[in-house]
């Protein structure tokens, strides 16, 4: 038998998961600041490309976010 749909905490962790990926990205920046003369132009673009996926991710987490506290509301 398949176990009920518990939602009850999804917003929590997709909180966390914000976080993680916010903690990430800034780790990233703080990468590319520091070490911008080291890297080839490559591995910066690679780095940019990626924070921008994870700003992309961010946005799609806060509007689960949003579905999942209005659903909770219901």
């Amino acid at each position: 038998m398949a176990k009920p749909d518990d939602r009850s905490d999804n917003v929590e962790h997709l909180q966390e998961a914000v976080q993680h990926t916010i903690g990430n990205l800034e780790d990233a920046e703080d990468y590319l600041a520091e070490h911008a003369e080291e890297i080839s132009p490559e591995e910066a673009e690679s780095i940019s490309d990626k924070n921008a996926r994870r700003r992309n991710s961010i946005e799609r987490y806060r509007s689960e976010i949003k579905d999942e506290a209005e659903a909770g509301d219901e």
